[in-house]
């Protein structure tokens, strides 16, 4: 059957997730599966039954399109009272506007805002923009929430909450993201670095994604499939895409063929890929231009919180983070000639770190020496290996990765 085109002009934007769903997950576990596949065919019966078009689906979030706003409202309404009484709480979003159509998805602001208004909900809530109030021509009841500045929009949004005796009326204040401008001391406070996540299991991406709400990053997409990533990327425009390397359908390496085309046509997006073992081929496949924004992992580290976070940190604002199982074989590598065969031994442990990204400061709490004799042995080491000296941010990584090229 050919799927029928998605609207385009005025069109109204819904955003649905449920409230909550990494907690959710801890708490039920594998049942977690059968209350998503139930949440989401509801959802997607609602949006059917009113003759809306399902535009993307994401773990818990669906997004759909409607050529009228009043079929949104309905879609929303018959989705909210057959959740009402279950486990998975729906949190809505809707706005009206012009989204830019390109091929089976939708760009632009209109987008942001409406999933930015989905956001600032609680389960169970209806949250519609003035706009879409306005296309409804005041036929249906709301309640005024007052105008509020939303992360990332041009302008403030009034944004009111539909009115339905059959549900839930009241509600805490909106969920609203603390502006990245306000001041805390003096000085203003830091963004949170936004993430998209690609993992086709379903509970270790929300696990991954709890460990990283925690740590203060905010997850904007997740993905099952390489597909998926590639459109959360270019939707979301990401600090950071954490890669599953093997992902479906085959299993082998769409992540790693996802995350090279993310470097190619996103270079401000990071790339951090996540691998079950060790896989140095495709390590040295990432790294062959350069070492700036990307980070190879082993799954295993993720248990290590701290150590986790940092590396994410790192590579989303333009270091680097590689596995020390990866870097221990790719400095091993012997070759005729090899200069790392003049380095001593504590010059090596000191490069492996240095190929991880670490900073001369984190090497000396590693090796439990002074900052000053790291900066000794790293002088040492570009002496060596005959490495020029750029600028300072990346060049030591850099370096190693291209002698290790070699």
């Amino acid at each position: 059957m050919t799927r029928a085109p998605f609207p385009s002009g005025v069109v109204t934007l819904l955003f649905v997730d449920i409230e909550d769903s990494t907690g959710l997950v801890h708490r039920l576990g594998d049942q977690y599966i059968q209350v998503l596949e139930e949440y989401r065919a509801v959802i997607r019966a609602a949006v059917a039954e009113a003759g809306g078009h399902e535009v993307d689906c994401r773990a818990d979030e669906l997004f759909a399109a409607f050529d009228r706003a009043d079929r949104a409202v309905a879609a929303a309404v018959t989705a909210q009272k057959q959740l009402k009484h279950g486990i998975a709480k729906a949190r809505i979003g809707i706005h009206t506007g012009k989204p830019a159509l390109a091929g089976d998805t939708y760009f632009g602001v209109d987008v942001h805002r409406a999933a930015r208004i989905s956001d600032a909900g609680h389960g169970g809530q209806i949250l519609l923009s003035a706009d879409t109030h306005a296309a409804l021509n005041g036929e249906l009841k709301v309640r005024d929430l007052g105008t509020h500045e939303l992360r990332g929009l041009p302008a403030p949004e009034r944004i009111l909450q539909l009115v339905e005796p059959s549900l839930e009326l009241d509600f805490p204040p909106l969920r609203l993201d603390r502006d990245p401008r306000d001041v805390v001391g003096g000085e203003p406070e830091k963004a949170n670095l936004r993430v998209v996540l690609a993992e086709d299991s379903v509970l270790l991406r929300e696990g991954i994604a709890r460990l990283l709400e925690d740590g203060g990053f905010e997850v904007v997409g997740q993905a099952g499939n390489a597909d998926e990533l590639l459109l959360k990327v270019r939707s979301y425009s990401p600090d950071i895409a954490l890669v599953d390397i093997r992902m479906p359908p085959t299993h082998t390496d769409e992540g790693l063929r996802a995350a090279k085309e993310i470097r190619e046509k996103h270079p401000e997006t990071g790339v951090l890929v996540l691998s079950q073992y060790v896989e140095a081929g495709y390590a040295m496949e990432l790294l062959s231009e350069s070492a700036e924004g990307v980070g190879y992992l082993l799954k295993d580290r993720i248990s290590d919180v701290d150590d986790f976070r940092a590396a994410v940190r790192r590579v989303a604002e333009g270091g680097s983070a590689l596995d020390p199982a990866v870097v221990s074989q790719l400095v091993g590598r012997r070759r005729r000639d090899d200069p790392l065969g003049e380095l001593t031994p504590r010059e090596r442990e000191v490069l492996e770190l240095m190929a991880e990204g670490r900073s001369n400061h984190a090497i000396a709490d590693q090796l439990v020496v002074t900052e000053r004799a790291i900066e000794k042995h790293v002088t040492s080491i570009f002496s060596k290996l005959s490495l020029t000296p750029a600028p300072e941010d990346h060049r030591r990584v850099l370096a190693v990765l291209a002698y290790l090229h070699g």
